[in-house]
């Protein structure tokens, strides 16, 4: 028997009835990191339940856990919006990210293969030179799978999870952030110096790349968004 579903008006994908909380987590989260929802934009339940023909229950649920994730506000009589990120949302996520990846590179820098490091910094490389190009997904692609992999060689569930659950501001934080050449070229000069440093078995420099990595997105996220009026 097949699992009942519901269906956007708009015609978007089948929710299916057993974890509509879960599906609208996802669209919705979608939504507001991708910038379909503008920063400080209201988000009106109703208008949700409508369109996906669920009641406003499961969009609640939604609701609390967007708002757990920092991604979205509860206003006293006026409802729900989308936040407005701050300097100091910025330097949270910045700071949390550099004391687990830190953490990670080191064990990393003794785990991962030597031909996986290899075909890290062969993708970087070729990241840059499309982004050189005005094609920037090679490098988003790159930067996410360098920084996965070496979270996921800790084999630390607790870490992995603990970093997993800025994932959804982390990516945010890149849209809203008009990342140009210069900032690519950056983040993967260090990447390069991270994965030439875990190359060599050389746990310290890795680390000291690592955590320099993170200092120089929080500086590089907050002037771009500063540039754009989007942070507070």
């Amino acid at each position: 028997m097949a699992t009942p579903s519901v269906r956007s008006r708009g015609g978007a994908a089948p929710l299916v009835v057993e974890s509509i909380s879960g599906q609208l987590y996802s669209i919705l989260c979608d939504r507001i990191t991708t910038g379909v929802y503008a920063p400080g934009s209201r988000i009106d339940p109703q208008a949700i339940a409508t369109e996906f023909g669920v009641s406003r229950t499961p969009v609640r649920d939604t609701l609390v856990r967007l708002e757990h994730d920092r991604l979205v506000e509860t206003r006293p009589r006026s409802g729900t919006f989308v936040t407005r990120p701050t300097r100091q949302d910025v330097h949270e996520v910045c700071q949390l990210r550099k004391g687990l990846e830190w953490l990670a590179t080191g064990v990393a820098a003794e785990a991962m293969p030597l031909a996986q490091i290899a075909d890290l910094r062969e993708e970087a490389v070729a990241a840059l030179r499309a982004a050189e190009q005005g094609d920037y997904e090679p490098f988003f692609a790159s930067d996410t799978r360098i920084h996965h992999e070496i979270i996921a060689h800790t084999d630390n569930s607790r870490l992995i999870a603990a970093r997993e659950s800025v994932e959804p501001f982390v990516y945010w934080l890149r849209v809203l952030g008009a990342t140009g050449p210069h900032r690519l070229a950056g983040s993967t000069r260090r990447h390069l110096d991270i994965l030439d440093a875990m190359a060599a078995r050389d746990i310290a420099a890795a680390q000291e790349a690592a955590a320099l990595h993170l200092t120089e997105v929080e500086e590089w996220t907050l002037a771009d968004m500063a540039s754009h009026d989007i942070v507070t």
